[in-house]
């Protein structure tokens, strides 16, 4: 089982996402993703939030807010993947050239237009309402097979 954030950075109607073209044999080549990371021993999913978000955009990020959690069974090796979703308003610094792929500022109307996991673009929306959810997204082979949701 692997814990996890997952944070998107907003300002000015733009939304900070990272293109994943640089990293060999990488699960999520080609995506675009938010900001995200595995937890180290002992972290709080704000304290890996923040840390992630310093360590592949060199900004320095305070004050995630918890938007909702997702679980993807046996997403990849076989392992599950619990992952907690944050927005982020608050941060400084100048970013950094990310070695997972290309950060760039997207206009968060086109943001569902880009090239997302199919699941993604459910929990996106979500968070565009103002949802706070709790989603279960099963992929096969990169294929989403099924979904499913809880809203608090």
């Amino acid at each position: 089982m692997k814990l996890a954030t997952l944070c998107y950075l907003k300002k000015d109607g733009k939304t900070l996402m990272l293109h994943r073209v640089k990293k060999e044999n990488d699960t999520h080549e080609g995506k675009w993703n938010g900001v995200w990371g595995k937890f180290e021993a002992g972290e709080t999913p704000e304290e890996c939030a923040i840390r992630e978000i310093g360590e592949e955009t060199g900004l320095v990020a305070r004050d995630p807010i918890l938007k909702g959690i997702l679980t993807f069974p046996n997403f990849a090796k076989w392992e599950d993947w619990y992952v907690y979703v944050y927005e982020v308003y608050d941060f400084s610094g100048e970013l950094i050239d990310s070695d997972e792929g290309n950060l760039e500022w997207i206009d968060d109307d086109q943001i569902l237009s880009l090239n997302l996991w199919d699941g993604d673009k459910h929990f996106m929306q979500w968070m565009q309402e103002g949802r706070f959810f709790s989603g279960k997204f099963v992929y096969v082979d990169k294929k989403l097979v099924s979904y499913e949701w809880v809203f608090h």
